[in-house]
């Protein structure tokens, strides 16, 4: 079976990780930091966080921006269900933007007219967390206009997205949003194993995402409320989690991040192959802006919607490890029971009916890659 994506390990990431095992710090020792400042650095922003998931990444966003009860988050339907879920975690109302169905990300234009449509009714959004799906950037410059002019904060689900490109700037370099939310599990873009970070321009909710990730505990002395103590004083400044890292994902992420380049350029190579190849077969391919530089966590392809299943299947059966992102989040039980109903999001739904993922990840080969285009074919005939 091709698999849709998996990792890329290197025999300089398992010297990088067995060096730690050999170290005196293999949870929560110096290799984080370093892994922090290399995302940061790389991202073109002054502070990173990282965490044990993605997940963790995104309550944390939510925990940091102050959201609560009385506040309410709006994200994508099309995403997995931790964009949402998030905003749950802190007792919020969840509610969703419908897709633009040429990126399958948040549409700009739906945006700006559920705005308009809540401003009247006191019903705008504290957070919108666009997610830049398959790992092609977002509207970021209206997306922030809109939060200039209605008063929201941004968090920016990178998931799929690390090492994406704006047409001025490098995703999660937060000159659009409040914070960048980043996932490093093994499909995606580089890996920790497990593993996600944050990245922000401001110290503030640097300071409080490093407090929340660790209990909520301090042992820094400049925010100690009580004087001298020994060296194993700490002290609980708010109500936080164990959402940490260790050093051992820490010196993978740190590897993984040395290719990133070369790991994206694959991607691209990969998908200008299939973007040929494709030609002249009845699919439809997500659009890629020229202006942006996508990560390409995804290679997505449209079939009709009567024959989407069978296509699948059929691939499946010939030994082509194709997927489906997402189903749309609002479809699912838990959040139906919320209120939400089929035809809410039609944009969304349509892209669920008909979207197929096709593998994409550095280390398939172009023999692998002409074995998927071909069970295509064979199977669209």
């Amino acid at each position: 079976m091709i698999p849709y994506g998996r990792q890329a390990i290197s025999e300089e990431d398992i010297q990088a990780v067995t060096s730690v095992l050999r170290s005196d710090w293999i949870t929560q020792g110096p290799t984080i930091p370093r892994f922090e400042q290399a995302v940061a650095s790389y991202c073109g922003a002054p502070y990173s966080v990282a965490v044990s998931s993605a997940t963790a990444a995104l309550h944390l966003a939510c925990l940091a921006l102050g959201v609560g009860p009385t506040d309410r988050v709006w994200t994508t339907p099309n995403t997995f269900v931790a964009s949402a879920n998030c905003a749950l975690y802190c007792n919020a109302t969840v509610d969703f933007v419908d897709i633009d169905p040429t990126t399958a990300n948040m549409g700009v234009q739906a945006l700006a007219k559920k705005l308009q449509d809540a401003e009247p009714r006191g019903g705008l959004p504290t957070v919108v967390i666009p997610v830049h799906f398959s790992g092609e950037p977002c509207n970021m410059i209206e997306i922030a206009k809109l939060a200039g002019r209605y008063g929201f904060r941004i968090i920016e689900d990178a998931s799929h997205a690390i090492g994406a490109k704006y047409p001025n700037g490098v995703v999660g370099d937060c000159r659009y949003s409040d914070i960048t939310v980043f996932s490093f599990h093994p499909v995606k873009i580089i890996t920790t194993g497990e593993g996600g970070g944050l990245t922000t321009q401001l110290p503030g909710l640097a300071r409080k995402l490093a407090l929340l990730r660790t209990h909520g505990i301090t042992r820094d002395s400049a925010e100690l409320t009580v004087g001298a103590h020994g060296a194993w004083y700490y002290e609980q400044l708010m109500l936080g989690f164990n959402y940490r890292i260790t050093d051992l994902q820490a010196a993978l992420g740190i590897s993984q991040l040395s290719r990133i380049e070369e790991f994206i350029a694959r991607r691209h190579l990969l998908a200008s192959r299939y973007d040929a190849a494709l030609q002249g077969l009845p699919v439809r391919l997500l659009h890629r802006s020229s202006l942006n530089r996508s990560a390409l966590h995804l290679y997505v392809v449209y079939v009709s919607a009567d024959r989407r299943r069978q296509v699948f299947d059929q691939l499946r059966e010939l030994g082509i490890g194709v997927n489906v992102h997402y189903i749309p989040v609002h479809l699912q039980p838990y959040y139906r029971r919320l209120g939400f109903r089929e035809g809410d999001f039609p944009a969304a739904e349509q892209h669920y009916h008909e979207a197929i993922s096709l593998p994409l990840y550095p280390s398939l080969t172009e023999s692998e890659q002409d074995q998927v285009i071909a069970a295509l074919k064979e199977v669209l005939q």
